[in-house]
């Protein structure tokens, strides 16, 4: 038996939010989707998630979301995340940050799904390895779940990739997060992982992955500091589509998806 699973790009703010609570449903009926997980670190006004965001997205019938550098923006969810095993945040942040940087989640009929969040280095904030970090959890996870599906939150596209083809055959799906553009290089490596290397982002479609695209030209022309905020307009939502075999974890297929809200 195969287990549908969807991945939807970066949630930013609250048109992300409404795009997703419009837009989900039509999605799981159309592709029969049996588990959601979406990145959320950005889904409370563009940076960070508050405790009420990760309530009200999960309402919506998402069963995990994923998280990044950004986790931290929103100091209330401290006490959120230290709790809500829902709410992922990178694995491999040093040992005594609170939080949960895996799960294993159940689902029907006795079958299971497990999700790690890991975090890159290249261009990043200087945590702990994501190779290793990986290599050590998917040895704990796979005695409970074949099914295992990565989130890897990083900015450089190699590092990405090296990932990928590292957990082949060790997971079910590596899945690009943090630079909130889709890329087209969708595929299923030797092994049976599935790859992308960013499933894009879920917000404001005229923006620049996200913000009000006249303040980051002014960025750039200036390098001035500024407030950003996140336009008005049609909301782009962005996803990937994984059909897995649940008795050994191998992807059978997969599938970009990009609507439009309104």
């Amino acid at each position: 038996m195969n287990l549908k699973v969807l991945f939807i790009g970066d949630i930013v703010g609250r048109p992300g939010r409404t795009a997703v609570k419009v837009l989900l449903p039509r999605i799981i009926e159309r592709h029969k989707i049996d588990f959601v997980i979406a990145n959320g670190e950005n889904a409370s006004g563009g940076f960070g998630i508050t405790g009420d965001t990760v309530k009200e997205i999960l309402s919506f019938g998402v069963g995990v979301i994923t998280s990044g550098n950004h986790i931290w923006d929103k100091k209330d969810i401290i006490p959120v995340i230290s709790k809500e095993d829902r709410l992922l945040r990178p694995l491999n942040y040093p040992p005594g940050v609170p939080g949960f940087g895996s799960g294993v989640y159940p689902l029907p009929g006795g079958r299971s799904i497990a999700v790690m969040n890991l975090q890159g280095r290249v261009f990043m904030p200087a945590i702990d390895c994501p190779f290793r970090t990986a290599e050590a959890e998917i040895k704990r996870i796979r005695e409970r779940t074949p099914n295992i599906i990565v989130d890897f939150h990083a900015e450089a596209t190699s590092e990405k990739v090296a990932l990928g083809y590292f957990l082949d055959g060790k997971v079910s799906a590596v899945i690009g997060t943090h630079t909130h553009i889709q890329t087209a290089d969708e595929k299923i490596l030797p092994g049976g992982t599935a790859y992308i290397t960013d499933a894009g982002m879920t917000g404001p479609a005229e923006s620049v992955i996200g913000v009000r695209k006249e303040q980051i030209v002014e960025k750039f022309l200036t390098q001035m500091p500024t407030r950003f905020e996140i336009p008005s307009g049609p909301v782009l939502l962005s996803a990937f589509v994984m059909d897995i075999n649940e008795k050994d974890g191998r992807c059978s297929s997969v599938l970009r998806v990009q609507l439009t809200y309104p």
